[in-house]
């Protein structure tokens, strides 16, 4: 899935901030991971309790993480790749087995959520971050607004709507808006999702996944999809902007804490893993990357703001609407085809 942060100068800083803190002879943990995505003040204070250095590299799809690895890139020691991609890894035998024993943490993860995910076991990987996809759109300039794909069919609004450029996130939306999974594998259902993305594309500007958040904060764009930690941050400078997650239900995105089994560091890692999995942390990190750790035990650390975001925290009923991106499987091939004829439409 693309991804998603606003600020890309805060890895930088995370470097910046984290790596003087620790001396040459230190040990170093390798960390594969999305820009932005670890607070640096929690990145500094794990350093410090563990007398090492993080080097964090990022990644901006979880394609382009998984091509660098089997070109052959190693010595990554924690891998933070979204739950589909984790299956992959999976099944090409490229985790490790984690030692829940080295993990307490674990028994903070929020037990509703793991009803829905990929690994629910946690044998190879531990949740980090979720999020949904969003619509969001401007109070002044949409008027009877409904949190709905059917905004995408509004006339009203031709020219000014995006949507992502990403072929789970139309499709799946397509398919939720005619009541299918977003992980159809079905060629009847995908045809008729195909024609309903055909029938968007033709009222929107563009398919974009960067220029739909300056775009909606300026004013250019009035109704967007989008992912919920870019939309929040525009939000949190405009007050106009409204993030609702559609009625019908969308996807859901959740990146997970891995160890690649040539890691040189699997303690350190396991150490890691623990630590941002320890409530009062996850509360931290949610705070700063505007995602929620799905961690009950860092629920009620949370501001009342963030707390009552119901984009992060929807209803259980509408919750229930809502699936995670799962791995295609030999239906990779008909997705990808459909999309191509979406986009050549």
């Amino acid at each position: 899935m693309k991804r998603r942060h606003f600020l890309a100068s805060t890895s930088a800083a995370i470097a910046a901030t984290a790596l003087p803190s620790c001396g040459k002879s230190k040990p170093t943990l390798r960390i594969y991971t999305w820009a932005d995505y670890l607070d640096p003040e929690l990145a500094a204070a794990f350093e410090t309790e563990n007398q090492c250095k993080l080097q964090i590299d990022t990644f901006d799809s979880n394609e382009a993480m998984y091509a660098k690895l089997t070109a052959g890139a190693t010595g990554y020691d924690v891998l933070v790749p979204s739950s589909y991609m984790v299956k992959t890894l999976i099944r090409e035998n490229k985790l490790l087995t984690l030692d829940q024993a080295k993990i307490s943490n674990v028994k903070f993860v929020d037990a509703a959520y793991l009803k829905h995910a990929l690994d629910p076991s946690m044998k190879h990987s531990v949740p980090y971050m979720m999020a949904p996809t969003c619509l969001a759109w401007l109070g002044s300039k949409v008027s009877n607004p409904v949190a709905s794909y059917s905004m995408f069919d509004r006339a009203d609004l031709k020219g000014r709507i995006t949507l992502l450029d990403d072929m789970r996130e139309v499709l799946g939306a397509a398919l939720r808006s005619l009541g299918f999974s977003i992980n159809s594998k079905d060629a009847s259902q995908l045809a008729k999702a195909a024609e309903v993305a055909k029938r968007w594309k033709k009222n929107i500007a563009k398919f974009d996944n960067e220029q739909y958040k300056s775009g909606i904060a300026s004013g250019e764009f009035h109704l967007v999809q989008g992912y919920a930690g870019d939309l929040f941050q525009v939000a949190e400078e405009n007050e106009d902007i409204v993030v609702k997650i559609p009625a019908e239900g969308t996807a859901f995105s959740c990146d997970d804490l891995c160890i690649p089994k040539d890691s040189k560091s699997p303690d350190l890692a396991h150490r890691f893993i623990n630590f941002v999995t320890k409530p009062e942390h996850a509360a931290k990190n949610m705070e700063f990357i505007a995602y929620r750790a799905p961690n009950s035990g860092a629920y009620s650390m949370l501001s009342e703001d963030f707390r009552g975001n119901e984009a992060l925290f929807p209803s259980e009923e509408l919750f229930a609407k809502c699936e995670p991106i799962d791995d295609l499987g030999d239906a990779l091939a008909l997705w990808s085809k459909t999309w191509d004829e979406v986009k050549a439409s």
